[in-house]
């Protein structure tokens, strides 16, 4: 089995200053956004055959049998982030193989992909 688990980069200091800055608007634009977002990707990753675990606020999760690359799944779903927004994501045999590479991908840059098994862990 593989897993992958996607999440939106610093979406919750783009919430917070919308909340510091009383800015309604941007919250509610950011909220719709982020719902059409992680929908599309959802569905994208369904095409390629995956089962989806989890799909809300600025994450997905899915996992697949199939034997496919999810590194070109990963750079094919890339394009469907709105325009001020990047995603990061992990990769891995189990789910908390695809947290760990998530937590790396964003610890070592973000806008990036990680694979669990390339880790040295």
């Amino acid at each position: 089995m593989n897993y992958i688990s996607i999440d939106g980069d610093d979406i919750g200091r783009k919430i917070t200053s919308c909340y510091l800055s009383n800015n309604r608007q941007e919250l509610i634009n950011i909220s719709q956004s982020l719902y059409e977002f992680t929908k599309k990707i959802a569905t994208e990753l369904q095409n390629y055959g995956f089962d989806i675990i989890f799909c809300a606020a600025d994450g997905v999760v899915a996992s697949t049998e199939l034997d496919i690359s999810l590194e070109a799944v990963y750079h094919e779903i890339q394009i469907l982030a709105p325009n001020n927004m990047t995603f990061s994501a992990g990769i891995g045999t189990s789910l908390s193989e695809a947290y760990i590479a998530l937590m790396s991908a964003k610890s070592n840059g973000k806008n990036c992909l990680h694979n669990y098994a390339k880790l040295g862990l």
